[in-house]
């Protein structure tokens, strides 16, 4: 079986995540911050130390900046409902996930207005078109970091100077980069970076979250849910400091525990050698699809600009029948359709059709890539191989 289906969810995970999170359901178990014996200690210490790891990563301004969701839609849905009023201005790209689009379209029909700044066919995004849209009431520019469809990365640090030049909050959705391409908050310019932990963190499902830079005003960030904290437990109101906030209701920790393994993997491993080794992944691909007539490649086709995503159709063949064959006649695990981002098929001229996605990890070797680009070619009923 090959798995090319990361950009959806990491599969294997590093053998330490499941050995992680069993050691934590048989020799812990308890439930963090809200008892005062060694167990409740054990399990808070798992997730301040997953905590750490995630802001270790991504260069935040200490552990306490960072909110546990349960996935980057719920962190996105955080920054975008908690923050945004009737009456502000949002800008996004049209490379847009659902997770972005979603919220955003719900707070339009409530008040807030909302400009789409264009991509290119290839789903690159200039950051003049974005300053073009600036108002004097833009509160807030939410952009992918790349896209679950092309793998297009797109300008987030240029964005974030135009941002901070204008007084304005950006958000980057980071689903697509983090833990395979290296991301700094404040080098990037970035206020709110909401990441997933199931995907190139190799964390389990269930797991993610928001980091929230220096710039941001948390007496403003409402947050999506209160409750029960294990803090300040006298009081009937929310506790007014981070993480507690955000973070109501008995976490994960069975799954952020998972999170933590993974973190570790990524950082022992190290970003810089986990992007080239998809890099090279990306380039094989490319160039063993170049050699198949009947395919059409999406997005910028060029492995420095893109994370390990590539989106293609086959002249002739509709996207899940592709998908279906691949799986049952050569055990080959892809996604076909629109990916939950009709705004960016639309960009791409994929609607409403969609695409073929292959996606890969730092799991996936060059074998398989050429088993894949052959068995597409095989579909095509064209002949094809991979590059060298």
């Amino acid at each position: 079986m090959i798995y090319l289906d990361n950009a959806a969810t990491s599969f294997p995970k590093p053998e330490g995540v499941a050995l992680a999170m069993n050691r934590f359901m048989t020799s812990v178990g308890a439930n963090p911050g809200r008892s005062g014996h060694r167990l409740s200690l054990e399990a808070a210490r798992a997730i301040f130390d997953a905590r750490e790891k995630v802001a270790d990563l991504f260069g935040a301004g200490g552990p306490l900046r960072v909110i546990f969701c349960l996935n980057a839609t719920e962190a996105l849905n955080l920054a975008i409902r908690g923050l945004l009023r009737p009456g502000d201005h949002v800008i996004a790209s049209s490379m847009e996930h659902n997770s972005v689009m979603r919220p955003l379209r719900r707070l339009e029909a409530e008040g807030v207005e909302l400009s789409i700044a264009r991509c290119s066919s290839e789903g690159i995004l200039d950051p003049s078109d974005v300053r073009k849209l600036v108002r004097g009431n833009t509160a807030m520019i939410v952009i992918t970091h790349a896209s679950n469809v092309t793998g297009s990365i797109l300008p987030v640090a240029e964005i974030g100077r135009l941002a901070r030049e204008n007084g304005i909050l950006s958000l980057v959705d980071a689903a697509q980069t983090g833990g395979c391409y290296p991301i700094d908050i404040e080098t990037d310019c970035i206020d709110l970076l909401a990441f997933s932990g199931h995907k190139g963190l190799f964390g389990p499902q269930g797991t993610g979250g928001l980091v929230a830079g220096a710039r941001v005003d948390t007496n403003s960030l409402a947050p999506l849910k209160t409750g029960g904290t294990g803090s300040r437990s006298e009081y009937e109101t929310q506790p007014d400091f981070l993480p507690d906030k955000y973070e109501s209701g008995t976490p994960n920790t069975v799954g952020i525990a998972g999170l933590g393994a993974g973190l570790e993997f990524v950082l022992g491993e190290g970003i810089g050698r986990i992007r080239e080794h998809e890099k090279a992944l990306t380039k094989r691909l490319l160039s063993g699809l170049a050699d198949i007539p009947a395919i059409t490649v999406y997005g910028e086709r060029n492995p420095e600009r893109q994370t390990a995503t590539v989106s293609f159709n086959i002249r002739g063949i509709d996207s899940s029948e592709a998908a279906m064959r691949l799986d049952e006649e050569y055990e080959i695990m892809c996604r076909p359709g629109l990916h939950c981002s009709p705004a960016a098929h639309r960009t791409i001229g994929a609607f409403p059709g969609g695409t073929i996605r292959f996606s890969m990890s730092y799991m996936n070797s060059r074998e398989e890539i050429d088993c894949a680009v052959h068995a597409v070619a095989d579909i095509a009923g064209g002949a094809g191989g991979a590059g060298k």
